[in-house]
């Protein structure tokens, strides 16, 4: 049991930081960005070609990692932020994000080719142990991260001028702009945290998965899912939804069947969206509709 929660919040950690970019560029943009697990894939590609160079693993990931978060900022101005100043209002940029995805992909298949290739192993090969579980130091290494992102990101969004201003954006970017706001800038730079937190992600689950084009399609829908667990208005939530996911699906494999990580977490979600529609940890959603579902029948009984 001690193995399978140590698993889960590894695997949960991955999960996080993508939901972890995917709200924050809503949080600024109120755009949902599709290519998220793309630009976890384009580091994952990044490093491993780069790697088999001969150039240092460190090196290597951190070139994936600017290029993730390039991609990013460069999405944000070509494919989102002109979209959006034509209409504001429509969904156009859901077709622009899927676009830049498939470009992505199509892209990364041509260049390295469709199949796996390894990835550096970097800490997967030592152990470290947990009572009667045990943990590789890379997977331990994406706990810590994921929960250091999320407190640096609060903690900037707290207590940071450019954290104020996100949430001025968010809250009103006609009265933000109108004072003198530079939204755009702000966009792009939420748009480059997201695509470097995707790239971290994907540094940190590379040594223990391969290096593939495709990897972006499973780990841009398990950052969604785990977003819509967390909901979709509070970026800390969503990290919460990344942990739960990765928990939900290590206890499918280890209680139901080894294929139960497939369809079991979304049959939670199913269940999380009928009782909290923004997703658990926003704003109090589960409490409120508690007490609206519970009020009325008080008042049968009274």
């Amino acid at each position: 049991m001690l193995q399978v929660l140590l698993s889960g919040l590894a695997i949960g950690g991955v999960y996080g930081l993508v939901a972890l970019g995917f709200a924050i560029a809503f949080y600024v943009t109120r755009v949902i960005n599709f290519a998220q697990g793309q630009l976890l894939m384009v580091a994952v590609m990044v490093t491993a070609a780069l790697s088999t160079t001969g150039l240092p693993t460190w090196l290597a990931a951190l070139a994936g990692l600017v290029g993730s978060a390039a991609l990013g900022v460069l999405m944000y101005f070509v494919a989102v932020g002109p979209v959006l100043a034509y209409d504001r209002f429509s969904f156009a940029w859901l077709v622009s994000t899927l676009g830049v995805a498939i470009v992505l992909e199509t892209g990364a298949a041509i260049i390295w080719g469709p199949t796996s290739r390894a990835f550096p192993a970097m800490l997967n090969n030592n152990t470290v142990h947990v009572g009667t579980g045990s943990l590789t130091l890379q997977q331990l290494l994406t706990v810590v991260v994921a929960l250091l992102a999320v407190a640096g990101f609060e903690l900037v969004r707290r207590f940071t001028l450019f954290g104020k201003l996100g949430m001025a954006i968010s809250a009103d970017p006609e009265m933000a702009r109108a004072v003198g706001s530079n939204t755009r800038l702000a966009a792009g730079v939420a748009f480059g945290v997201a695509g470097l937190l995707a790239g971290v992600a994907g540094v940190l689950i590379g040594p223990i998965t391969f290096a593939n084009p495709y990897l972006g399609d499973t780990y841009g829908i398990a950052g969604f899912v785990a977003l819509m667990i967390g909901g979709i208005e509070r970026p800390a939530g969503a990290m919460a939804g990344g942990f739960i996911l990765g928990l939900l699906d290590e206890g499918a494999n280890h209680f139901i069947n080894s294929h139960a990580s497939d369809w079991f977490p979304f049959v939670v979600v199913v269940a999380v969206l009928l009782l909290a529609p923004r997703g658990l940890f926003s704003s109090g959603e589960v409490l409120r509709r508690l007490r609206r579902t519970t009020t009325p029948m008080a008042e049968g009984t009274s």
